[in-house]
């Protein structure tokens, strides 16, 4: 079905100020990240389409589309925050309208979250399954290529992005196996949180991955096994991993991620973003935003290439 939607482009001047700031900043001076707080209170330009892959509240997408008529290649966004509900998918809004800017649909996902009814394992994974498994009915009515299906994950988000390209591995005994999953062709992982081994021994951000699991990788092997990426490598398509250069703490979890699939024979790498933390990856008037940005065009013709 062809489409002749049209959209209003993302606004010029958002975060102009953090932008001027940084231009400002003397190259003595040690450059400040981008924190939670100002993250989470960016502008949340609306999405074109609120719809529902399941009949929990917390079970729909935001799809966005492009300019023209289609079929587009579809972006699946993940967001991040520890996987805890404290979080939702807010904070990404003007990163999904730069990625859909690039020529991408995008559908921003929601799921339910360690602390909310239904969150945790195993629904945290089933439910970013199910979203993405809701591709087919959305390209009935939406000018959807389904050949060029990527995720793209932000933190814990990041975690799962790379989750949902592993999951054809997943054994049919496996609590999260599920048949004929969508298939997924690349995957960009921003400030993945992907080892959730070492993330649980540091109880980094209040112990997350932890809760996520309900226990550590003592206490439950089985479930680290089906959904840490530790040892779901390799996954067999291209992945680009980008990391903050001030980000201390979530450079380490994606650091030994990429080194294992290395090893494993993937087809993966490791991109560094300038004088940025954990957030500046996806503010798309970051200074080196542009970092991401070649990432998503480099992963878009690493998918046409195959």
């Amino acid at each position: 079905m062809k489409s002749t939607h049209t959209r209003t482009s993302p606004p010029a001047a958002l975060l102009v100020v953090l932008v001027m700031a940084a231009s400002t900043v003397s190259a003595l001076e040690p450059v400040e990240p981008v924190s939670a707080t100002e993250a989470f209170e960016l502008p949340q330009p609306e999405a074109d389409e609120i719809i529902a892959y399941g009949p929990d509240a917390r079970q729909y997408g935001e799809l966005r589309l492009p300019d023209g008529e289609g079929p587009f290649g579809v972006a699946v966004i993940v967001h991040g925050g520890c996987w805890l509900s404290a979080y939702d998918q807010g904070y990404m809004a003007a990163f999904a309208e730069a990625v859909t800017a690039l020529g991408w649909a995008t559908w921003t996902i929601a799921y339910r979250r360690v602390g909310e009814t239904g969150g945790g394992w195993p629904n945290t994974f089933l439910d970013a399954a199910a979203a993405v498994d809701h591709l087919p009915e959305l390209a009935a009515s939406h000018p959807l290529d389904l050949d060029r299906v990527v995720t793209v994950g932000h933190s814990a988000g990041g975690h799962l992005a790379l989750w949902l390209a592993a999951r054809p591995r997943l054994a049919e005994t496996s609590p999260l196996y599920r048949p004929r999953p969508q298939p997924v062709g690349g995957v960009l992982a921003l400030a993945a949180a992907a080892d959730l081994e070492f993330l649980s021994a540091q109880e980094s951000c209040d112990n997350a991955a932890t809760l996520l699991m309900e226990g550590t990788p003592l206490d439950h092997p089985d479930r680290y096994a089906d959904g840490s990426m530790m040892g779901m490598v390799p996954l067999g398509l291209p992945q680009i991993l980008v990391n903050g250069e001030l980000d201390d703490t979530w450079s380490a979890p994606a650091d030994r991620y990429y080194l294992a699939a290395a090893a494993a024979g993937d087809s993966v790498e490791k991109r560094i973003m300038p004088d940025a933390g954990h957030f500046e990856l996806v503010i798309p008037d970051s200074v080196h935003w542009d970092v991401v940005r070649k990432a998503l065009v480099d992963l878009g013709q690493a998918l046409a290439d195959n």
